[in-house]
């Protein structure tokens, strides 16, 4: 039962999920079933290739209903409450979305196996750079994966327990989850990070909807990853990963914050005038988030595509589509 490859995707109306989505229609004929609450992207631009069906990750029922039914034998949970400033605000419910959601998942699976024990398919779960916290510091980046976990903000905690859930699940029940903690990762239909913000700002600028650039902690640094190449590292993950492990998925470049800055300037070709507002700084902020990925690498061949100019050079393309 398990020979044809059916995908569902979790969270697929969110950025990652629908560059995920796109990877399997274009390259390997695939459509996703993909579960949507919530958007952060308009679904729209890729509605004709992915089966979307509308679900709460925390309706516990509703996802046992998917993955009955449809029985994919790789699931990527992607579905998520990922702004770490919403989870000072909605703690509880960051909580439960990303750690019960994650339970949901693995539940419904566990109560198929009762029936079915062949049931037998790959988890790959979506977890976080952020579990890292006081650990990512100049002196222990690039980070590795025996790092100590130390978050710095509830949705940091709640991806500490997303992965150690799918850790157990697979140590008491042979689930086949595999933990992707995923660092700075942007690309088309991105929202709410400091390269969508900057690159729809400039297009705001040059289209005269605002009059002036505003920016956040300039000297933060940053290993920023295309999202196209963390899609590449997903699939490789579910086709060569080790079931139970934990992987780290950074890009191999660290950035200061400013320098994105400068490389707009360049696609755009003009001077960008800017200024701190206060209110974009953040009372607790990682001086560097920058993770080692040789793990992923030596066992999947992963290797990054796409330069920081080429996606930012795409993103400045898409937000001029949007206004």
């Amino acid at each position: 039962m398990q020979n044809e490859k059916k995908v569902l995707i979790t969270g697929a109306c969110g950025m990652v999920g629908s560059h995920l989505a796109e990877y399997y229609f274009n390259v390997e004929n695939i459509k996703c079933i993909g579960t949507k609450f919530n958007a952060t992207i308009d679904t729209n631009e890729i509605a004709a290739i992915i089966d979307y069906i509308d679900c709460d990750i925390r309706d516990s029922q509703k996802v046992f209903e998917i993955i009955n039914e449809h029985r994919p034998t790789i699931i990527y949970h992607l579905a998520a409450q990922s702004y770490p400033t919403v989870s000072w605000e909605k703690p509880i419910d960051t909580m439960d979305i990303n750690v019960n959601g994650t339970i949901h998942v693995f539940e419904s699976i566990l109560k198929i196996k009762k029936e079915i024990p062949s049931y037998d398919p790959v988890v790959l779960v979506a977890c976080s750079s952020a579990e890292y916290g006081s650990s990512l510091t100049p002196e222990n980046t690039p980070v590795k994966e025996s790092a100590t976990l130390l978050p710095l903000h509830p949705y940091g905690v709640s991806k500490v327990g997303q992965d150690l859930m799918t850790y157990q699940y697979y140590m008491n029940n042979g689930i086949r989850g595999i933990r992707a903690r995923i660092f700075n990762t942007t690309g088309v239909r991105k929202v709410q990070d400091v390269v969508s913000d900057f690159t729809r700002r400039v297009v705001q600028l040059e289209k005269g909807l605002i009059t002036e650039f505003t920016t956040g902690n300039l000297t933060t640094k940053r290993a920023i990853a295309d999202v196209r190449d963390l899609v590449s590292a997903l699939v490789l993950l579910a086709e060569k990963g080790d079931a139970g492990d934990v992987y780290n998925i950074s890009g191999n470049t660290v950035y200061e914050i400013a320098e994105i800055i400068a490389v707009m300037e360049k696609i755009i070709g003009k001077k960008i005038n800017h200024r701190i507002d206060e209110k974009l700084l953040r009372s607790t902020d990682e001086p560097v988030i920058y993770g080692d990925s040789s793990k992923l690498i030596a066992k999947t061949g992963w290797h990054q595509a796409y330069k920081l100019e080429q996606t930012i050079t795409d993103m400045i393309a898409y937000w001029r589509t949007k206004y």
